[in-house]
């Protein structure tokens, strides 16, 4: 059996294979990310339409401050502990970042206003841990397979997501919001367990290369266009979902718990769509036509949202587009990052671009319970619809 680190002699590529070793750690660390997501998006689908059971849970706004604290947080976190992992290890950086993760769960648990979700909302995203863990893939796998591992990551990410709309109203439905919120705290002592234990220790790699400088990232127009994407990308997200549970739920007569009966066809068929426009994409090199005409169709379904907003069918056909033109974009953007970003300062761009997707968070759960309180839900997704059509004319560019 050939060795997998040893390249072809006869001009030809040889397709490496990941040691046991760069397995097993990519497996955990995919792992660790997708289940600390997973606990970080559960909320997301269902809060709007059960925070009412809270005190203040009636105030939009409050919703839409309790929905996108965290992303604050991990903001100003990110790239300190992304540093500090440097200084410290990873492993010791990811074991705090979780232990805040729990702590704020269950803060969040044991709440019974909005004030104190926001409170462990906000202690959650202090354990910002996204760089180290990158970082950890990073160290543990050589360059030719490294891409390969952080796709495993990624692709964790996007099932986490489409996982928490399923079983988030299923918890909520079975054992309430402070049920839900037990089972966050959970899912991050699970991932405290695979930091500790499973994920295999190696030694931190250190760059030979030159010192970036946030000026260069910040002057880099690519990088600057893929920051500004991802922000509006989680932006929208979260303005959406201030209003869309509660659309599906008036015009349906579904309540919270009864939720995934609408997420789960519109997830599954999202990812029907989007799976040959991603392959297609990657094996004839049209990432930036892709984004372009994803970013487009996302304005067009956010549009066609608005309009039918008092229709059910409308919004969830819709939605099923919305999310065709999300999961594409959410696939593209991290692979046009690395591909931008020349290497001396790939690592930095990364860690800028995580930064700008949390304050989309933050800022999108907080205009959206703003606007959502003072106008029709029609309103949200309007100027949703602006801002992804702001983010279609960079990107043009």
């Amino acid at each position: 059996m050939s060795n997998p680190s040893i390249p072809a002699t006869d001009g030809k590529k040889v397709r490496l294979r990941l040691t046991p070793t760069e397995r097993r750690a990519s497996i955990s660390l995919a792992l660790l990310f997708a289940v600390r997501m997973l606990g970080l998006f559960l909320l997301t689908p269902v809060f709007a339409v059960a925070a009412p059971a809270l005190t203040g849970g009636s105030n939009a706004a409050k919703v839409g401050l309790a929905l996108g604290a965290y992303g604050l947080t991990q903001a100003i976190m990110q790239i300190p502990l992304g540093f500090a992992s440097d200084r410290f290890g990873r492993r010791p950086i990811i074991v705090f970042g979780l232990v805040l993760f729990v702590v704020g769960g269950v803060v969040c648990a044991m709440a019974d206003n909005v004030s104190t979700v926001t409170i462990g909302r906000t202690i959650q995203g202090l354990g910002a841990v996204s760089a180290a863990i990158t970082a950890w893939v990073a160290d543990a796998t050589r360059p030719e397979v490294r891409t390969r591992a952080m796709a495993m990551v990624g692709a964790s990410i996007g099932l986490s997501f489409a996982l928490s709309l399923v079983l988030s109203p299923m918890l909520v439905g079975s054992f309430g919001l402070s049920g839900l919120f037990w089972v966050i705290s959970a899912l991050g002592f699970l991932c405290l367990l695979v930091a500790c234990f499973v994920v295999p220790s190696v030694p931190i790699v250190r760059s030979t290369e030159r010192q970036a400088k946030a000026s260069e990232v910040l002057r880099h127009k690519g990088l600057l266009q893929l920051n500004f994407g991802v922000f509006c990308l989680h932006f929208i997200l979260m303005t959406l979902f201030i209003v869309v549970p509660g659309l599906i739920g008036s015009l349906g007569g579904i309540d919270a718990g009864a939720l995934w009966k609408v997420y789960l066809p519109v997830i599954f068929a999202s990812f029907v769509f989007m799976v040959p426009v991603v392959f297609y994409t990657e094996t004839r090199l049209l990432h930036n036509k892709a984004l372009i005409s994803s970013v487009l169709f996302m304005v067009i379904m956010l549009l066609v949202m608005a309009v039918l907003s008092g229709s059910f069918y409308g919004v969830v056909i819709s939605l099923t587009g919305f999310f065709v033109a999300f999961n594409i974009l959410e696939a593209l953007q991290p692979s046009l990052v690395s591909r931008e970003a020349p290497p001396a300062y790939k690592g930095l761009a990364l860690g800028f671009y995580n930064t700008t997707q949390s304050l989309g968070v933050f800022l999108g759960g907080v205009a959206g319970g703003v606007i959502a309180s003072s106008g029709h839900p029609s309103f949200v997704l309007l100027a949703s619809a602006a801002l992804a059509f702001s983010w279609w004319m960079v990107a043009k560019r």
